[in-house]
């Protein structure tokens, strides 16, 4: 008997990747993965665990996937990732619909799990979480013309603040032959823009032979690579910015000009105490070395609001750098004091307030949007086309300083068709609610030679 099995993916790009895995591990065994939940004989719920918010939406979803269940809409219920990991006792214990869960160091596991929880067994499989990773394909739940590479596994930084050590190990780089071919593949497909992704993409290489940090040879040898158009690095980490890091993304072409780089907070003794190496100095010279270098460069960066030891003159020092560095892009988050990490256990400003400093890095950081965008009417930007709106009659898509499901949009109008997938230049004249709109000119489709 063929059964099918329906997904349900939350929390980040690396997660999404691990979903695709088990996708296709489920698929090579003979399951029918499909679309929608609805009629699945199994639903796998993979789950993010990391803050409050994503630990609320997790469990939202158990609860909902139970109801369906209950009115006989899906079959069994298999939940994985980094909730299961952390809560694996509270999740069986507390929630009876649930049917077993899978932590993060058992993925592979994928197969025997589904097949035990559907001949109605309860399963509770936990892994080895600093095992060697196993190479596996992935069925991509991404639009076809972008996907995102995930370079390594778990994390060796241990901020005071952060449990993805104790969910997802320590740090593990995949071998860059398997990378590379992993991109080749993906390139072939028909892959344009290709979003490399880790806990900490500067850390590449650093636990393989040599112990070297590879991520300037990795992304080298990707920009060799035919088809791919554009490269784009997320997640990579203020110390380890090496110059020669910044000078491979300044020289290749395929690189785009993004780059994406937490620094949570700007106040020395902040940073310290969440163990966060560097200090304001340091990350003030490192910005505008970066600015002078890479020509057009867009910065992201996140930030968290009520960490430990904010008060209202750490926060005013923050708000101050960011009017100073003007950053394009920041995501402003609310501390969130997880068991079993120091930071919990520090004394810090209650939610309401770091809820409202969050607020005001939001409405700070519009207004340097607006103007960032402002600045981009009447310029010509090369946009990806991620597809057309019927609505409103328009494509939409994104320049090199968006990163899909993150930042904004470009739309655009067009008098002849544009694929999905390809690239076009759009001239600017204006602006809406952080958006630009623009009229396509010339729409280029090549090889990425």
């Amino acid at each position: 008997m063929s059964y099918s099995v329906g997904f349900i993916s939350l929390g980040c790009a690396k997660n999404q990747v691990d979903c695709e895995q088990m996708m296709f591990r489920l698929q090579e065994a003979g399951f029918r993965v499909q679309a929608s939940v609805d009629g699945a004989d199994l639903v796998v719920i993979n789950t993010c665990g990391f803050i409050d918010s994503a630990k609320s939406e997790a469990i939202d979803n158990i609860i909902a996937m139970g109801q369906l269940k209950q009115e006989g809409r899906i079959g069994k219920i298999l939940v994985t990732g980094c909730l299961a990991q952390r809560y694996q006792e509270q999740i069986l214990q507390e929630m009876p619909e649930v049917d077993g869960i899978l932590g993060t160091g058992s993925y592979y596991d994928i197969v025997p799990a589904a097949n035990a929880v559907l001949s109605g067994q309860t399963v509770t499989e936990m892994g080895n979480i600093d095992a060697q990773l196993l190479e596996c394909g992935r069925i991509l739940t991404t639009p076809s013309h972008y996907a995102y590479l995930k370079i390594a596994e778990g994390c060796s930084n241990r901020c005071a603040y952060c449990v993805i050590p104790q969910i997802r190990g320590k740090y593990r780089s995949r071998a860059m032959d398997d990378v590379l071919y992993e991109a080749r593949m993906l390139a072939d497909s028909g892959v344009k823009e290709l979003i490399v992704v880790a806990q900490d993409t500067t850390l590449y290489g650093v636990d393989l032979p040599g112990h070297k940090k590879l991520l300037p040879e990795l992304l080298h040898r990707l920009c060799e690579i035919e088809g791919l158009h554009w490269i784009r690095v997320h997640y990579m980490y203020p110390e380890v910015m090496t110059d020669e890091l910044i000078d491979v993304i300044a020289s290749e072409p395929k690189i785009v000009k993004y780059i994406d780089l937490p620094i949570q907070h700007v106040n020395d003794t902040i940073l310290k105490r969440m163990n966060r190496r560097g200090n304001k100095q340091y990350l003030s010279d490192l910005f505008r070395k970066m600015r002078e270098r890479i020509p057009g460069l867009v910065l992201r960066t996140s930030l968290i609001c009520g960490l430990p030891g904010e008060g209202e003159e750490e926060f005013e020092e923050l708000c101050q750098w960011l009017k100073e560095f003007r950053l394009e892009r920041v995501g402003a988050f609310v501390f969130s004091p997880e068991e079993g990490t120091p930071a919990a256990e520090m004394e810090y400003p209650d939610e309401e307030i770091a809820r409202r400093r969050a607020d005001l890095i939001e409405e700070l950081q519009s207004r340097i949007m607006d103007d960032y965008n402002a600045q981009k009417i009447g310029t010509t930007l090369e946009i990806l086309c991620d597809g057309y709106d019927a609505t409103s009659d328009r494509y939409f898509g994104r320049s090199y300083a968006d990163s899909p499901d993150i930042d904004g949009r470009v739309w655009f109008t067009s008098q002849t068709p544009v694929s999905t997938g390809s690239f076009v230049n759009v001239t600017i004249d204006s602006e809406i609610d952080g958006d630009l709109m623009g009229t396509a000119g010339e729409v280029h489709d090549d090889d990425s030679k």
